[in-house]
């Protein structure tokens, strides 16, 4: 009885310890899981303040600092990316301010408590308990030391280790640790201090910086570095003797001397870095080649104190690499800080008027539609579209001109004339597509000048435009950020246009070359265009060639026009000579004739397939199906009479009394140009005046005054309104009335002028064929 009574109370005991062991550790669950809850309650009512302002920087292709900008609290705190954490960074800062990192919850709890029990027995403060967590959440609220701020930040710390990682954290302190002044984060010391990035110190370096935030004030870079070595070197002896590093290791950064002062943070690229910094984040990854854009910072800088004499004061450069579509050099103005000429102006951003430099894209969008070939042939006399009347640069017509002459000698009016064809439309969607921001903006306002450049760009628009040159005719938006991935770009000409145009801009006996140029020996293949502002405001010259595309603009922010600045003899020298710094010298492979391209031979006089009368032929690039097929007819077989001053349609040719002759047939508007320039011509005999044919066609085209415009008079000094007119190569006089009363007539292609009555004015012309033309226009008098 006793044996089995004393068992029974054993296994009572046992199980009492048991459901003891079990209350206690639900106990312990419950205060687990209540501590746990309540953390996350407060963690929600109390979030994390770990927002921090970065100081933007900017860098190179390779990574390197080339700009920053100061926080709005006027503090140099540069973001340390994970990635510039080096290991030796990262074991040396571990070891100095917190061993068991990797190991603790954010808070070391014997740590804490040697430190409390040195602060008791001694009655002051002689230690620290802060892990590197601690001194996180410290950094992100300061506050006052007191033991209530210390639970406060022991709270803190919990919370950033239930939402970072141990790396991100140890990301956090290096980039908020204070290295005295205004230099917050290891990064921001490190480019001040040392001109390198983080994951390019040493040792010694590394092991100098991390003395100084426990001193910051004390212990400045540049002035008590003697002081800084000694205490360096403590502590590089004593992870000697810990063996933390190897013997070597310690060696060399204890002979490593200290001579680095504070710096300051690099400024280049000024204009494009502002512009960079409006895309947001701390860090931007240009695609800035830093060798090559100091290189053309000060070529452009020399170059436009040769144009001073000129008062020619600024210029702007961007290059592209067209393989990459990446902008390797961005120059804004001359001399940045320059204020006199307003040197802080982005040049390269400022939207002017682009001159000529649309054409080379017009006439690849005319190729493409069918309109023209290289060797086509385009009538450069004068035109009057509804009162616009465009001039060549030296106020001289042409006559029959190709469109490669044309665009080599950057005609006015022929260019004019093809976007009248090819219509405006068709242009300024083209010129959208490219990211032409103002052509899009004032898309409804634009008219035919714009051709001339009466519209808005700017160099980076036209730069990344004649990209598409060097890319088979497709448009990718040029990139400033390393991050941005290449689009895969939109079709603009298609690739044989693009040929046909490069062949023409890349010959070098052209007008527009630059005078005194001599350096061509080593100039690169490339293929530019130039373009000069109305009023001589703007000069251009945008150049390509596999390899690059260089953009230049030449000229004053003021907007000053100057007699001498014009894209040919002003831009195309920077250009030339931008292309012999960056290529010198350079043999690659120009484009080759792409699969839908095709020769041909053509009429010389035309520029179209020949005829069985054509005998002077030359050959030609084509678009099969595309460009046109139509044969030449230059050349007319006509019915005259035999003694060939009659000349008969076939609606009014008699059945016997006449023969055929071939006649060179000439459009009005040529033979004005013949008539004025007294060229010889054979004109066609007058037609029959009894055919009935000859009143439904050929009527005079008024060129002067314009139909439907609105003219204002000197009441004073009344100024008489020219008339002119155009008519067919049959007609020899023509008779005007206004207001259907009789003015008087007048010989073919000849002017008169006339004072009109205010009001509407109705103006006939007649030739001596019976047939009419009216246009109304209306006049005011006004006191000038």
């Amino acid at each position: 009885m006793r044996i089995c009574k004393g068992v029974y109370d054993k296994k009572l005991l046992n199980t009492m310890r048991r459901r003891k062991i079990v209350r206690r550790l639900k106990i312990a669950g419950f205060v687990v899981a209540g501590g746990f809850l309540l953390f996350l309650l407060l963690n929600r009512i109390f979030p994390l303040p770990d927002r921090i302002e970065y100081s933007t920087i900017i860098t190179d292709e390779k990574g390197e600092v080339i700009h920053a900008f100061l926080t709005r609290d006027q503090q140099w705190r540069m973001k340390t990316e994970l990635s510039e954490i080096s290991p030796l960074l990262r074991k040396t800062i571990v070891e100095k301010e917190d061993k068991y990192f990797y190991y603790h919850l954010g808070i070391n709890p014997m740590a804490l408590c040697r430190a409390f029990g040195r602060n008791l027995l001694l009655m002051r403060r002689t230690s620290g308990a802060s892990t590197i967590t601690m001194q996180v959440a410290r950094a992100l609220e300061p506050k006052k030391r007191t033991y209530w701020n210390k639970m406060r930040e022991m709270f803190r710390a919990l919370q950033l280790e239930w939402k970072y990682s141990k790396d991100e954290i140890l990301q956090i302190y290096l980039n908020k640790v204070p290295y005295g002044g205004n230099i917050e984060g290891v990064k921001s010391a490190s480019i001040l201090y040392f001109k390198k990035n983080p994951d390019h110190l040493s040792l010694a370096e590394i092991t100098a910086l991390s003395i100084i935030p426990n001193r910051p004030s004390s212990l400045v870079m540049g002035r008590n570095n003697d002081r800084i070595v000694e205490q360096r070197n403590k502590w590089l002896r004593r992870w000697e003797k810990e063996k933390v590093f190897t013997d070597r290791e310690i060696a060399d950064a204890l002979a490593e001397p200290l001579t680095a002062t504070r710096g300051t943070v690099p400024g280049f690229i000024p204009q494009l870095a502002r512009k960079l910094k409006k895309g947001g984040g701390p860090i931007v990854h240009s695609t800035i080649q830093l060798n090559t854009q100091l290189k053309l910072e000060k070529l452009v800088k020399d170059y436009s104190r040769t144009l001073a004499l000129k008062n020619i004061r600024n210029a702007a450069v961007i290059v592209l690499d067209n393989q990459t579509h990446r902008v390797i050099s961005y120059v804004g103005s001359a001399d940045f800080h320059d204020s006199a000429d307003a040197g802080q102006v982005n040049g390269a951003a400022a939207i002017r008027q682009p001159g000529s430099t649309l054409k080379p894209l017009l006439y690849g969008l005319c190729i493409d539609e069918g309109l023209l070939t290289p060797k086509r042939m385009i009538t450069d006399v004068p035109v009057n579209y509804d009162g616009y009347a465009p001039e060549n640069y030296d106020r001289r017509f042409n006559g029959y001109v190709t469109m490669e002459y044309a665009l080599e000698h950057s005609l006015n009016i022929p260019a004019v004339k093809s976007l009248k064809a090819l219509g405006k439309d068709k242009l300024i969607r083209k010129l959208t597509d490219c990211d032409f921001r103002q052509v899009d903006r004032d898309r409804k306002k634009l008219g035919l000048s714009m051709i001339l450049g009466g519209c808005g760009a700017t160099l980076e628009e036209l730069t990344g435009l004649y990209s598409i040159f060097a890319s088979e005719g497709k448009y990718v938006r040029p990139l400033y950020v390393m991050t941005d991935s290449v689009l895969k770009g939109s079709k603009i000409l298609s690739p044989a246009a693009t040929f046909m145009i490069n062949e023409t801009l890349s010959k070098v006996n052209r007008p527009d070359f630059p005078l005194n140029w001599e350096s061509t020996v080593h100039l690169p293949k490339i293929a530019w265009k130039t373009g000069t502002s109305y009023g001589r405001r703007d000069a251009w010259s945008i150049g390509y060639n596999k390899r690059f595309t260089v953009g230049i603009w030449v000229g004053n922010f003021s907007g000053l026009g100057i007699p001498e600045l014009s894209g040919a003899n002003v831009a195309t020298p920077l250009l030339f000579t931008v292309f012999n710094t960056i290529d010198y010298d350079d043999d690659a492979s120009w484009f080759a004739k792409p699969e839908d391209c095709d020769v041909r031979m053509v009429c010389s006089e035309t520029g179209l397939p020949p005829a069985d009368f054509c005998t002077h032929l030359v050959t030609d690039y084509f678009i099969p199906l595309v460009s046109t097929a139509k044969k030449c007819d230059s050349r007319q077989e006509i019915f005259v009479s035999p003694d060939e001053k009659m000349s008969y349609c076939r609606v009014c040719v008699p059945p016997a009394g006449y023969k055929k002759k071939w006649y060179t047939i000439v459009p009005p508007e040529m033979k004005e140009y013949y008539d004025v320039n007294r060229i010889t011509y054979t004109p066609l005999p007058p037609h029959n005046p009894n055919c009935e044919k000859v009143f439904r066609e050929g009527a005079p085209v008024v060129m002067s005054p314009a139909n439907g415009s609105e003219y204002l008079i000197n009441r004073k000094d009344p100024e008489p309104l020219l008339l002119r007119c155009r008519v067919s190569n049959d007609v020899s006089k023509v008779y005007w009335y206004i207001n259907d009363r009789f003015l008087k007539s007048t010989e073919a292609g000849s002017k008169e002028f006339f004072v009109p009555d205010e009001g509407p004015v109705k103006i006939s012309c007649t030739d001596d064929k019976g047939r009419n033309r009216n246009v109304w226009i209306r006049v005011k008098y006004v006191d000038l």
